[in-house]
């Protein structure tokens, strides 16, 4: 949770909570810079490596947030360094909401979810647009078959693993097959038997 809560609970915050009586389960708020980068630990990055998609909140200079899906593949946002995670930017309706606000504000916030293990992680971090990724960093991004309109990265200012409360599990077809495979097998041994009953005995 390292900058995280710092960086969230902000005066107006912490008087929402004093007047609801919670705020005594979030600690005092340390004083100091908070923003400046963070280590990602190692179930922090197997998290968002083992994503297929998540969602992504920019803020534009006039204060408006803009929330979006980003999907892939799994594992389409990379690990650049210890603090640095970055994804190839494939084409879509051509808006660039979020683009444009992250070239004008920098800031995001991001939420992984496994909803087969009811588990999602918060995260803080500045990002940067690359409108013409270097040959370097396409490859560091496993980009190099895709057809990709920029990439961006993102430098880890604070995280926070969330609470599964309201997360309903959610399975994707690939898992649900690696569930019921040994199921299907049986089925069609069971029918091949039957099958081979009624030739026997017609």
């Amino acid at each position: 949770m390292t900058n995280y809560m710092e960086i969230a609970l902000t005066p107006a915050v912490l008087a929402v909570q004093e007047r609801k009586g919670s705020r005594g389960h979030y600690g005092e708020v340390a004083e100091g810079d908070h923003e400046h980068p963070i280590e990602l630990s190692a179930d922090e990055l197997e998290m968002i490596a083992t994503r297929d998609s998540f969602y992504l909140a920019t803020v534009s200079e006039t204060g408006w947030p803009y929330v979006q899906h980003r999907g892939g593949d799994v594992g389409f946002v990379r690990q650049l360094d210890a603090h640095t995670i970055g994804w190839a930017e494939r084409t879509g309706n051509r808006q660039y909401l979020g683009t444009g606000n992250i070239t004008a504000t920098h800031r995001i916030a991001a939420i992984f979810v496994d909803y087969p293990t009811r588990t999602r992680l918060k995260l803080y971090g500045r990002a940067t647009y690359h409108p013409d990724p270097s040959a370097e960093l396409i490859e560091a991004l496993s980009a190099a078959d895709l057809r990709v309109d920029g990439a961006i990265t993102v430098t880890a200012i604070g995280t926070n693993w969330n609470c599964p409360k309201y997360i309903t599990p959610r399975f994707t077809e690939p898992q649900i097959r690696a569930h019921t495979a040994r199921l299907e097998d049986r089925i069609e041994r069971l029918e091949a038997e039957l099958q081979a009953l009624r030739t026997s005995h017609p």
